[in-house]
């Protein structure tokens, strides 16, 4: 019983503390200490040890020695090999899924969409809302649930992760509400009809376009951003 509480404790910090590096409330750059974190979040140090490496996996906080550990800083150069990357992976995965997929997975993608479709995107006009940020991963998540692959679908999640932070790279969101959802529409209609091109198509518009407009909001000419 204890052992199961413990996990809960941590998974509940683990999220926590993810969305406030997802939402900027905890600032690029910003070291993280162990007993700071544990004062923050009412938690053991020994469940803040478990939580912070799980952190590092996924890319939102990076280790230096003799300095620690700090919330990821974002560049212009990582988004680029980053949206890269997630093209290559997220899209393959996809396409398995898109072929193999049963009428579960058919279910539970259209039931993601359909929660993301009805969540705010702000609470207030400069605070996103967690649990769009939640109901946003969800989606992502079940669209490659079909995939039989979990060695591939994993390395999608860890790159999905670590993309997030990038949208609140700087003060604002860079892409509106709208268009995000759109774009979402575009991929479930798609995957749906089965239709692997298309899909295919509409999931990497939906990662590229993301990247570019970060980008283009710091001020850099893109022409590719994966070049």
């Amino acid at each position: 019983m204890v052992a199961n509480n413990s996990i809960t404790r941590a998974d509940a910090t683990f999220q926590r503390l993810r969305n406030d590096i997802l939402t900027g409330r905890l600032s690029a750059g910003a070291r993280l200490t162990f007993p700071e974190l544990s004062e923050r979040y009412d938690a053991a140090v020994g469940t803040i040890r478990e939580t912070v490496p799980r952190l590092v996996e996924r890319g939102l906080v990076e280790y230096q020695p003799h300095l620690g550990f700090r919330v990821m800083t974002p560049t212009a150069e990582d988004l680029r090999q980053l949206t890269e990357t997630r093209v290559a992976v997220e899209t393959l995965a996809l396409q398995q899924a898109v072929r193999l997929g049963d009428l579960a997975w058919e279910s539970n993608v259209l039931a993601a969409h359909h929660r993301l479709a009805g969540t705010p995107f702000h609470l207030a006009e400069s605070q996103i809302n967690d649990a769009w940020l939640e109901a946003h991963t969800a989606f992502h998540r079940e669209l490659l649930q079909g995939c039989l692959n979990r060695r591939l679908t994993g390395v999608a999640e860890q790159l999905r992760d670590s993309a997030e932070i990038y949208r609140w790279w700087h003060a604002h969101p860079v892409q509106q509400a709208g268009d995000i959802a759109s774009e979402h529409q575009e991929i479930l209609n798609a995957t749906l009809a089965r239709d692997i091109d298309a899909a295919t198509a509409a999931l990497t518009k939906h990662l590229e376009l993301n990247a570019e407009l970060h980008l283009k909001a710091h001020g850099d000419e893109v022409d590719d951003i994966q070049g």
